[in-house]
């Protein structure tokens, strides 16, 4: 699984229980001897307990059977440990192979360090949660490939908040209904948005290429908006987009999952229709003025070709 050779049984023996009574250097142990103080079982061997490759070898057995599809873990684990389990498993059922796929995820790091309690660089879910939304994490671990170390930094976390709210402003746009959307079928659109879907779909069956599909995501957003700001988009495409992306975060779980409605106060909705007025009316000043109000407030006032747009700054 690892692409090792027997050369190179030396360089790894320390994660496999060196012991001169080995008759071969990648001989491992599976069923350790107990010691004082330690949990232990009888067993024609004597009293102990299992070794640490075993112990996933017979939970995946008792669930799934001898055989079956995906295997996951960190890449630190493809050697010695999920080596140990095909060579148990596939001894002992006489059925190759073990398992069809292995997924073997990179690590994490804080600012290129290892994340480490020792270095007070250590973060669980849990504690993220406490301060963020579950689908930025989500958003977050997506944009690297699975098999990818992930650097994790407030910098970064703060880059994918802001692509997150793009993805939710388009979202919003597409919602909209004070964006006139056209009633007839624009046939220019059609094509370029269903290369978009088979580009996506083949990323994904490309091991999960998630950055990929994620920039292809982004492709949608930017041709989307160019649409919309043209007044170029049919309620037809603009029915089909939402439908694709409904259906692709069943497994994303960041764009609609979790998604707060914004929910604009009176008073602010009533300063953003008063300065519409005084721009129709030419009166720059006084609609400055209320833009300025509005922001005191809390809320960015958008211009947009379809009119006023609201967002509460986060």
């Amino acid at each position: 699984l690892s692409g090792r050779t027997t050369q190179q049984e030396q360089d790894g023996v320390s994660r496999i229980d060196e012991s001169v009574n080995k008759r071969n250097k990648g001989d491992f142990t599976l069923w350790k001897l107990s010691k004082p103080g330690e949990p232990k079982w009888k067993s024609p061997w004597g009293f102990g307990r299992p070794g640490w490759h075993i112990e996933d070898t017979a939970i995946t057995e008792k669930f799934f059977g001898p055989q079956y599809d995906i295997h996951g873990g960190a890449q630190d684990l493809i050697f010695p440990h999920h080596e140990a389990e095909i060579t148990q498993m596939e001894s002992v059922s006489g059925k190759k192979p073990f398992v069809k796929y292995w997924m073997h995820t990179g690590f994490l790091t804080v600012k290129g360090e290892k994340m480490s309690k020792s270095l007070g660089n250590f973060i669980t879910i849990r504690d993220f949660l406490k301060d963020h939304p579950a689908r930025l994490l989500r958003f977050f671990v997506l944009k690297a490939h699975y098999r990818s170390p992930i650097d994790y930094s407030s910098e970064l976390l703060e880059q994918t908040q802001s692509e997150l709210q793009r993805i939710d402003e388009f979202v919003s746009r597409i919602q909209d209904t004070r964006y006139k959307i056209q009633d007839t079928k624009n046939s220019s659109a059609e094509k370029p948005f269903k290369q978009i879907q088979k580009s996506f779909s083949e990323a994904m069956e490309d091991d999960f290429n998630t950055p990929l599909a994620i920039s292809i995501l982004f492709d949608l957003i930017r041709d989307g908006n160019s649409l919309l700001d043209q007044n170029k988009m049919s309620r037809a495409e603009a029915k089909e987009i939402l439908t694709f992306l409904k259906q692709i975060d069943e497994f994303f779980g960041f764009i609609f999952l979790g998604r707060e409605k914004q929910t604009i106060p009176s008073e602010i909705k009533k300063l953003a229709e008063q300065r519409e007025q005084y721009r129709k009316q030419q009166n720059w000043a006084k609609a400055d003025e209320l833009r300025k109000q509005i922001e005191s407030l809390g809320w960015v006032l958008d211009d947009t070709p379809s009119g006023p747009k609201l967002k509460k700054v986060k």
